[in-house]
């Protein structure tokens, strides 16, 4: 006889990677799509030591918390080192992942591939809303450091935050 299972066992878990730096609407477009797919979404704030981020990690968290806070199953954390180990520890079978262009699917699919034939662990690809199909953190933060108007592109929250930043640059 097996013992019954838990709640915590029958919980359907993924987990968004990414550097979030800082975090966009088209960020949120698929955490969003995501949180209503499953019972947990996990937001992983990969640490990268060769990147030099306009926001240190726990501001990144912090900024997600704020703009996720609505979503009501969505937990945010950082993590350094490969993505499979952290899905392996906190037991996620799968990795959503958005898709902006065809050149987005080549990449993410060796990536899926690795992380399949490392530890079993599924990849679902969410193709972007067309809306934030050309858009990025990088975009994002250089549009905002020349003067250009960015608040429709990212959470009001982060908008001001990154104003902030700008300016004391």
């Amino acid at each position: 006889m097996t013992a019954p299972e838990s709640e915590e066992d029958t919980m359907r878990r993924a987990v968004c990677p990414g550097s979030f730096d800082p975090i966009t609407n088209g960020h949120l477009d698929i955490i969003g799509r995501a949180s209503k797919l499953y019972d947990v979404v996990h937001v992983a704030v990969m640490i990268n030591p060769a990147k030099k981020g306009l926001f240190t990690v726990e501001e990144r968290i912090d900024l997600i918390r704020e703009a996720t806070a609505d979503l009501g199953n969505v937990e945010v954390e950082s993590f350094h080192g490969l993505l499979v180990d952290f899905c392996k520890q906190r037991d996620i079978p799968a990795i959503v992942k958005g898709l902006r262009a065809v050149s987005d699917f080549d990449y993410e699919l060796q990536m899926a591939q690795m992380n399949h034939g490392l530890s079993g662990v599924e990849t679902l690809f969410v193709p972007t809303n067309p809306t934030y199909s050309f858009l990025s953190s990088s975009l994002v933060k250089e549009v905002a450091a020349w003067g250009g108007d960015v608040s429709h592109l990212l959470p009001p929250v982060v908008q001001e935050r990154l104003a902030e930043r700008l300016r004391e640059k």
